[in-house]
């Protein structure tokens, strides 16, 4: 996997990342490929906070991958910081390709460079084999997460 780039997402990557996370049956329900302008001003905000990266996996100059990662400072475990992963979206073609494992290292990896303590994510239940993947990097189903639509 040596061509492959990883890194920080700019503003003609969005058409490529809102295809990715359009790509499969949730995604699908709530992504809006042919309006661009919210990711746009999203990924403007994301941007702008130091504590923000929208990274994209870039193979032979096509977008084949992409993860949010959000460091959070925090007082709770002796004032720890701890990082987010979220939205990792693979290209259908790249899966098991080991494209996913090398992203998510990356968010480790970035993670200790920033200080965290911990890394964490949430993952829809539905996602079994997202969970044996998650699994396999060493993360654990350790809690039990809530959501309030609003």
């Amino acid at each position: 996997m040596g061509d492959l780039e990883i890194r920080t997402s700019v503003a003609d990557d969005v058409p490529a990342i809102v295809a990715l996370l359009a790509d499969d049956p949730l995604g699908a329900q709530r992504e809006s490929p042919d309006d661009l302008a919210p990711y746009l001003t999203a990924l403007e905000r994301l941007s702008a906070d130091p504590n923000q990266r929208v990274v994209v996996a870039v193979r032979e100059g096509r977008v084949v991958g992409t993860l949010q990662l959000t460091v959070i400072p925090g007082l709770s475990r002796r004032g720890a910081t701890r990082s987010v992963i979220e939205g990792v979206r693979i290209d259908a073609g790249e899966r098991g390709s080991g494209l996913g494992t090398r992203l998510v290292e990356w968010a480790i990896e970035e993670s200790r460079d920033q200080g965290c303590q911990l890394v964490q994510l949430t993952s829809d239940k539905s996602r079994a084999d997202a969970h044996r993947f998650y699994e396999r990097l060493g993360f654990t189903a350790s809690h039990t997460g809530f959501k309030l639509q609003l």
